[in-house]
């Protein structure tokens, strides 16, 4: 009786190992499916080289000769990013260059772009947009 007490408590105690592997097991998958398909493909040195001590000033006509798939800038709610980095990861392809060195702020808003897309910017920005012309954006020129 005491031999047949210790044999069931031995298989229920194997059932919560093996529940809590396999419980371990779930949680850390979901980790690793939710980290990467939620952000861009960046590495930890563009992160750190990317983020300003002090906001750097930058003019329209300096982000405008940053235009090229190899070196993109964009102008978005009067602040400057760096995407450059992100081009061949971007899921829309090459959309990602029409405004290329210029205001894309309309269309980073646009429904196309899930929620993730407003955290994930801020790892790309390197600076603001120049007072002067933070006023002719809000005027529309």
């Amino acid at each position: 009786n005491r031999l047949e007490r210790h044999k069931q408590y031995a298989r229920t105690m194997q059932v919560y190992v093996y529940a809590g592997i396999f419980a371990c097991l779930v949680c850390a998958i979901a980790v690793f499916i939710g980290r990467f398909s939620s952000k861009p493909n960046v590495t930890a040195k563009h992160v750190l080289s990317n983020k300003p001590k002090q906001p750097k000033i930058f003019s329209k006509q300096e982000v405008s000769q940053h235009n090229s798939r190899e070196d993109i800038w964009v102008i978005l709610n009067n602040k400057v990013y760096d995407i450059s980095s992100y081009v061949e990861e971007h899921p829309g392809g090459d959309a990602i260059l029409n405004n290329a060195g210029g205001d894309n702020t309309k269309e980073f808003h646009g429904p196309q772009h899930p929620a993730r897309v407003f955290d994930m910017i801020d790892d790309f920005y390197i600076g603001d947009l120049d007072a002067p012309y933070q006023a002719d954006a809000k005027k529309g020129n």
